[in-house]
């Protein structure tokens, strides 16, 4: 988990970043999808979770496919269907934790393929089901925002957001409250990174060069 750039480095990396994407136009539900570019990186921000005297940025994420960030953040923000979006999936998970509802196993389940919904077929509580996934929404809805930049190629989108993850999860100033539904997930990653994130955890954070650059990039029509 420790970063060979140093931790006070890391920490003003991440700090630079937060202020970054503060700065930029925030997105709340109900959001233009014209104001969102085709292909590029999200970033979440959630209510009452601060960092570096800004917004803390509680989740980074993109896209494979491509012209596919505003479908993406649709699977996220809208279509409720917990098996077409892991961030959905882990905050049913935490709502659900934090209450000990038992419903939780049944929420794991994947009904993605036709198989696997026909082997299920009544023995999941299919009205339980909805109720949770709008309990989903409704706290996505009222409790999310988001930055999102235009980043076209995939390999770049998908360098730029493993250096973003691993910048602010090894940043020792970035935590969560107290109050963080989080906090709640059984997911231990998820807890001690203070993310919704489990993937490019702790890995290789932005050199000073690289954030140059970066910000630079940001700024550049």
């Amino acid at each position: 988990m420790q970063s060979k750039l140093g931790s006070d480095k890391v920490s003003s990396n991440c700090a630079l970043l937060h202020g970054l994407f503060n700065r930029m136009d925030i997105h709340r539900f109900p959001f233009d999808e014209k104001e969102i570019p085709l292909n590029g990186i999200y970033i979440l921000f959630e209510e009452g979770e601060l960092a570096h005297w800004a917004n803390r940025i509680v989740r980074i994420g993109t896209h494979t496919g491509k012209n596919q960030l505003r479908s993406r953040l649709g699977q996220h923000f809208v279509n409720e269907n917990k098996d077409r979006s892991i961030f959905r999936k882990n905050i049913g998970r935490a709502l659900l934790n934090k209450v000990n509802d038992p419903f939780l196993e049944d929420w794991e389940k994947d009904l993605t393929t036709r198989e696997a919904k026909q082997a299920l077929a009544g023995k999941i509580d299919a009205d339980k089901l909805k109720n949770v996934e709008k309990e989903v929404t409704a706290y996505m809805q009222n409790n999310l925002s988001f930055a999102a930049f235009e980043v076209g190629e995939k390999s770049k989108r998908l360098e730029l957001e493993s250096r973003i993850i691993s910048t602010v999860s090894l940043c020792e100033e970035c935590r969560p409250s107290e109050n963080w539904l989080g906090l709640s997930s059984p997911v231990g990653k998820i807890r001690e990174s203070g993310l919704w994130l489990v993937n490019e955890l702790y890995k290789r954070p932005f050199t000073e060069i690289e954030i140059v650059e970066f910000e630079r990039s940001l700024k550049t029509p």
